[in-house]
């Protein structure tokens, strides 16, 4: 039977870290793979999170099965990390989910259930695996324009003429904060504008939050969704625990949808039910490791300091390249690089200019010319520059 699967196509991120690890230079930069690293080059342990891992080996007395949506007490860490009060508890139904994109997952199948005619519409561009999740799930999605590649900024008129086709019921996917993959966020205007036309249109917005703390602040960047939260009937969440607290590998996400206290209990009971049919219990080490740290003042506060200092590394980082660019390119072109927000950018160029980065120069990025701003290094800027300004 298996001889007549169709061959499996490769994953452009998972090709370029296979790439990178045969590569014997030892000038090569890795500006393709989507985890925040130090200036060593390491995706470090948070000093909180090591904290709170012992304090759970200490005190844990049982490994037995969470329920289905996982454990409450994570829940309540994160609707107070992400809504801050913004929403009364009894309106949020909740999931703990196997990371961010168990996260989006289980609520594109949500929706499907709810409504298997709801379009859900995508921007372009987007994170690959929401397309890709979308179709796996049945659902029926579109694109809308996002990103103005002769600017590097927000296309505003392509977004506005796009979604006005939405139909009442469809479901706009909106990235909380640090687009992926091209740094553009809706700012303040925007996220009003938004939140006016999803009402207006009778639309559900769906926020896919997984860099919160990574563009501005762990507020800032929640600007946005609180704003929805208080002003729609319905929202989904996606959110991910895996970037701000460097959880990668413990997979803790949690998807949270907001509604009528009316329909609540049936949300919240669907959500086990849909978590039963593919993971049945999340898992939860990560998860008591965010409630652990969340619900700890002197943890809290460490894991915050911790991650101003990766978010100012990576701006710093922003604001290096740009000008490094500057200088190379005897131009202002790449200057946009310094006002985005999050680890990604869009360099732009071809799949050939991207092959070329790599082959001559070390510099591995994703097709498209997606940047992983926190792989560089500033002994790696001018090396990347260089080879940018004669590639692009």
């Amino acid at each position: 039977m298996f001889n007549h699967l169709p061959a499996p196509k490769k994953d452009p991120i998972l090709e370029v870290m296979r790439m990178f690890r045969e590569d014997p230079r030892e000038s090569k930069a890795d500006l393709g793979v989507g985890v925040y690293k130090d200036s060593s080059g390491i995706t470090p342990v948070m000093r909180a999170v090591k904290q709170a891992e012992r304090k759970l080996v200490e005190s844990q007395e049982t490994k037995a099965y969470t329920a289905l949506i996982g454990d409450p007490a994570f829940h309540d860490a994160m609707i107070d990390l992400l809504l801050a009060g913004t929403v009364d508890r009894a309106g949020i139904a909740a999931a703990a989910a196997t990371g961010g994109t168990g996260a989006v997952r289980l609520g594109f199948e949500l929706i499907h259930t709810a409504n298997a005619e709801a379009t859900l519409w995508i921007s372009t561009p987007t994170w690959p695996n929401h397309n890709a999740i979308a179709s796996e799930v049945g659902l029926n999605w579109k694109s809308y324009r996002y990103y103005d590649a002769e600017t590097g900024g927000l296309d505003r008129n392509g977004m506005w003429e796009d979604l006005r086709q939405a139909k009442p019921g469809d479901v706009v996917l909106l990235h909380g904060c640090c687009h992926n993959p091209t740094g553009v966020d809706l700012n303040a205007d925007d996220w009003a504008q938004m939140a006016a036309f999803l009402t207006e249109r009778g639309l559900i917005p769906f926020v896919d939050i997984a860099y919160q703390g990574f563009g501005a602040g762990l507020d800032e960047d929640a600007a946005g969704l609180r704003l929805l939260a208080s002003t729609q009937e319905r929202v989904i969440i996606a959110a991910s625990a895996a970037k701000n607290f460097g959880l990668y590998r413990e997979r803790a996400g949690i998807s949270l949808i907001l509604c009528p206290q009316d329909e609540r209990a049936t949300v919240q009971g669907t959500l086990g039910v849909l978590n039963r049919g593919s993971i049945s219990f999340p898992p939860d080490h990560g998860a008591r490791i965010v409630s652990t740290i969340l619900g700890d003042e002197a943890l809290r506060a460490d894991w915050e300091a911790e991650l101003t200092e990766m978010r100012e590394r990576v701006n710093g980082l922003r604001r290096a390249l740009a000008d490094a660019l500057r200088d190379a390119c005897g131009s202002d072109r790449f200057g946009f690089l310094a006002e985005q927000r999050g680890m990604f950018s869009l360099l732009g160029g071809t799949a050939e200019q991207s092959d070329r980065l790599r082959d001559e120069f070390g510099v591995y990025i994703v097709g498209g010319g997606r940047v992983n701003m926190a792989g560089l290094t500033m002994d790696s800027v001018p090396i990347v520059a260089k080879a940018v300004a004669q590639v692009l």
